[in-house]
């Protein structure tokens, strides 16, 4: 691997800072033919400050995704309203870069030329796209890979692509939904490690969708968690008082780590057994 998975130095962010995403009182629900209207989330509002990192963890169809959904626009809330910061949210989030979990990579373009399709879709001439590409294939680790095509590279490449081919646009936001969910455990904590990386370089406001607690805890600053549906609402928000620069494998073993993770899953657990109909507890 080409990029440095080192420890990069980040501030925590200023008490002050400006907030990047403001969810008001956003409500989100689904017509379904012949059946009344599914409530999906019940009012929820939710703050993220500039130079963030909140995690959202649930149980399954919590509605974690639909919320993530409704900040990107490309979902218009049933009640409340979004707002970037500090204006409406109208139509698409401009500010915003979304990296999903299935792969978006187009399989007849080279990895190189997935990622410079991000710019030249907005304007950018061609070469220096191809440029700004090549950059950011270093910056993943992938410098040498720019002429492989997706079906060539392994899982973990082609998430390094795809994260590339969203951080090239310089979103101010970033929005990530399981972004590492198909990968396996070793592959998923190096993957970690890469973003923190990453992210420590100028610090975005991150809203980080995963089901896996673990990782939640080790990549942000907080954790919030969404009861189980219908009518979802975030019922928990947990400052991560973990040190910076972190490691996504190592801080694992820092017992407070264990800490913060016991008091999550205290309140968590109680949403998942009601999604799977059975009572967790010991």
């Amino acid at each position: 691997m080409e990029a440095a998975l080192g420890h990069a130095a980040a501030p925590p962010p200023a008490s002050g800072a400006a907030m990047a995403v403001e969810l008001h009182d956003v409500s989100i629900s689904f017509a379904m033919k012949g059946q009344p209207v599914y409530k999906a989330v019940a009012p929820t509002s939710l703050k993220v400050r500039e130079g963030e990192f909140v995690a959202i963890v649930g149980p399954t169809g919590c509605g974690k995704s639909t919320l993530l959904n409704a900040t990107a626009g490309l979902l218009k809330p049933a009640g409340g309203h979004v707002t970037v910061f500090g204006t409406p949210l109208s139509g698409l989030n401009a500010q915003a870069g979304y990296l999903f979990q299935q792969d978006a990579l187009m399989p007849w373009k080279t990895a190189l030329d997935n990622v410079a399709i991000a710019l030249e879709i907005g304007g950018t001439r061609r070469a220096d796209a191809l440029a700004q590409a090549q950059e950011w294939m270093k910056k993943v680790g992938l410098g040498r890979f720019g002429d492989r095509y997706p079906h060539q590279l392994s899982g973990g490449q082609r998430k390094r692509v795809g994260l590339a081919q969203v951080l090239v646009r310089q979103p101010k936001i970033l929005l990530m939904d399981e972004p590492f969910g198909p990968l396996d455990a070793q592959t998923r904590q190096i993957m970690g490690t890469l973003l923190l990386n990453l992210w420590a370089l100028d610090r975005k406001a991150v809203l980080f969708v995963t089901h896996d607690l673990d990782e939640a805890i080790a990549l942000s600053d907080r954790v919030v968690i969404m009861s189980a549906g219908p009518e979802a609402r975030i019922i928990g928000d947990y400052p991560i008082d973990l040190d910076r620069p972190r490691d996504a494998a190592d801080i694992r073993l820092d017992p407070r780590f264990h800490t913060l993770h016991r008091q999550i899953w205290n309140q968590l657990k109680a949403e998942v057994a009601k999604t799977y109909g059975e009572d967790l507890a010991p």
